[in-house]
């Protein structure tokens, strides 16, 4: 039997500290070893013992949360997955926490609906594990106790695309001038994804992308991503076009299709479950593009952990597009893209840096 991940918890709260102790240990692939008030006290735990995974607070007494990171990846590399509360006000910040080398973010959970809370329990157990596997990079470079009398609910089932959409129809589709690219990434995606989209041209295809990152973070993240990159990058909204050099990313906590409109394409922006443990999920998007736009796709699947985005990227295969994986060389996780390849939905996998010039050759041969 495998050692359990092993967790250190750094937050000034303690019934942040609780809870997130109640929520990780009901996951027995996962032991709470510690939790800490502030980073002075961590510092002394982590030289105790080494922690596989540190869920970090980002506003703390005596030492904010980004300084710790900075330092510690400095001196001494471990996953680090930050804990923020849900607000717009803090997503910059926990953005420069991932340029600073965190591996991924999760929204502090609250005590409330016994669903609600089994739901998002259920994703920050998933975003630990998946830290645990990640390859960690130097900064800037090219990775089941609930309280007595208290329930958190059963996790809810592991629902397909079917939960949102059906399969796509058979029968040839007819080609339109423009590709579409849909691209799906999760740990370790949103430094992936800056590497991309700054290697696009002004007039790269028109993209859509489904990045798990928790609601309010995504509109921080698509603002970012404008302000570094010669495509338009903005959080998509219903009824949105996809156009030429233009990048529209799925908004956390909904779900982001494509639909057609004659020869044009447009996102539709819906709520509904989590799909493949995810919301927005991959394997929506990736089928929505098989039933809309079939050979006028162009599936991308990057670094993440899990199976989002596999069964729909064969799908999208299957309904005539071209379909690119990224390396296992260049993934901080290299999940979603082997599960892709072994469903048999991949036709190209590049290193990360190569993503940007398959996508416009394919371009080039439309």
């Amino acid at each position: 039997m495998a050692k359990p991940i092993r967790v250190l918890i750094i937050d000034d709260s303690a019934s942040v500290r609780q809870t997130l102790t109640q929520v990780l240990s009901r996951d027995p692939d996962i032991e709470v070893m510690a939790a800490a008030s502030d980073p002075h006290v961590a510092a002394r735990r982590i030289m105790e013992e080494v922690p596989d995974v540190i869920t970090l607070d980002v506003e703390m007494p005596h030492m904010d949360g980004i300084t710790f990171l900075k330092k510690l990846m400095a001196q001494h590399p471990i996953p680090v997955v930050m804990c923020s509360s849900l607000t717009t006000d803090g997503s910059e910040t926990l953005l420069q926490a991932l340029e600073a080398g965190a591996v991924d973010i999760i929204v502090k959970p609250k005590i409330g609906a016994a669903d609600a809370l089994a739901e998002s329990g259920m994703m920050i157990c998933d975003v630990v594990k998946a830290a645990a596997r990640a390859r960690l990079r130097a900064p800037g470079s090219r990775k089941p106790a609930a309280r007595k009398g208290e329930s958190y609910g059963e996790p809810p089932p592991k629902l397909t695309a079917d939960a949102m959409l059906p399969p796509p129809r058979t029968g040839a589709m007819a080609k339109t001038t423009e590709i579409v690219v849909c691209v799906g990434a999760s740990t370790g995606g949103t430094e992936a994804l800056k590497e991309l989209l700054m290697a696009l041209p002004a007039n790269a295809p028109g993209m859509v992308i489904v990045q798990h990152m928790p609601e309010k973070f995504t509109a921080a993240f698509a603002r970012r991503l404008d302000g570094l990159c010669e495509v338009s990058v903005k959080e998509a909204a219903d009824g949105d076009p996809v156009l030429r050099g233009h990048v529209l990313i799925a908004p956390g906590g909904r779900h982001t299709l494509l639909e057609r409109q004659g020869a044009r394409y447009n996102v539709s922006v819906r709520d509904g479950p989590l799909v493949s443990r995810h919301r927005p999920s991959v394997d929506v998007l990736f089928r929505s593009a098989a039933r809309s736009a079939g050979p006028n796709a162009v599936g991308v699947i990057m670094t993440g952990m899990g199976d989002d985005g596999a069964r729909g990227m064969l799908e999208m295969k299957q309904a005539g597009a071209f379909n690119i994986a990224q390396d296992e060389a260049s993934c901080i996780v290299f999940g979603m893209p082997k599960e892709a390849i072994n469903l048999g939905g991949v036709d190209r996998v590049v290193g990360l840096d190569n993503i940007a010039r398959e996508v416009l050759w394919i371009q080039a041969r439309s």
